[in-house]
């Protein structure tokens, strides 16, 4: 496997820091790798999977939302919806420079931002999701104690993922908005869902809400004793091995 340590421009021409991971032979396809909430595209979950699926014959390009990890701009000015447009943009600059990507993987947040931005990519055909929740707003347990500090002040600090990180109205507001279940209710792409019935920051129910409210073709496959950020390596290759073979049917 070869990494590139690429970079790119968003929507407001911030530069993204960026990751792409190619296999030793040919190219079958590209993917983009969105991680979540706080996260970078160096987390144990996002590169692990994306190693694997190298062996797969698939490039995987991953990289940090606006504010995050190596990536310029400021979080505090990033909302969901500037996570969705980051993938488009990300789309973009594969599409320019070498392929348009044809399928998405995003992981907690990332994956509702991968459901929404799909429609975006045409290119794309199949999107796969790993512990993500059914709506947007659900990351906001993570700062829930701050919630009426924001309303009234219009912004909070919080603590998160071992980074300090400021929260506006602007993201909550945001991330209310989002319907991901009316999304996937005229949903074009085949939909893998990944969940792990244990999974503490994001519960399975989520997942059957996913399903329940998406179009075929649909699969839905549960991590049996994974933990929410797969921190076991055995479970982010199992992702990537079933995440290979059911992606053949619909993207090669």
């Amino acid at each position: 496997m070869t990494t590139l340590k690429l970079t790119f421009l968003n929507a407001k021409g911030i530069e993204l820091s960026a990751r792409l991971d190619l296999p030793e032979g040919d190219v079958k396809a590209y993917a983009i790798f969105a991680h979540g909430f706080a996260g970078s595209k160096e987390s144990l979950a996002t590169t692990r999977i994306s190693r694997a699926l190298t062996k797969e014959s698939i490039a995987v390009f991953r990289f940090d939302f606006t504010g995050l990890g190596a990536s310029q701009g400021d979080f505090s000015e990033t909302t969901f919806s500037t996570n969705v447009s980051d993938i488009v943009f990300a789309a973009e600059f594969l599409r320019q420079n070498y392929a348009a990507p044809k399928l998405l993987i995003g992981h907690s947040l990332g994956g509702a931002a991968v459901i929404a931005a799909a429609a975006s990519i045409p290119e794309v055909r199949a999107v796969a999701t790993i512990g993500a929740p059914s709506h947007p707003a659900h990351v906001s347990h993570q700062f829930c104690d701050k919630l009426g500090i924001i309303e009234v002040a219009g912004k909070s600090d919080i603590h998160v993922a071992g980074q300090d990180l400021t929260i506006t109205k602007d993201f909550v507001e945001d991330i209310e908005k989002y319907d991901l279940e009316n999304i996937l209710k005229n949903f074009q792409k085949a939909l893998l869902i990944f969940h792990s019935p244990i999974d503490m920051t994001v519960s399975i129910d989520h997942a059957g809400i996913l399903y329940k409210a998406a179009r075929h073709p649909k699969s839905f496959i549960a991590l049996d004793r994974a933990d929410h950020m797969l921190t076991n390596p055995e479970d982010a290759e199992y992702v990537a091995t079933v995440l290979a073979a059911w992606m053949k049917r619909y993207i090669f």
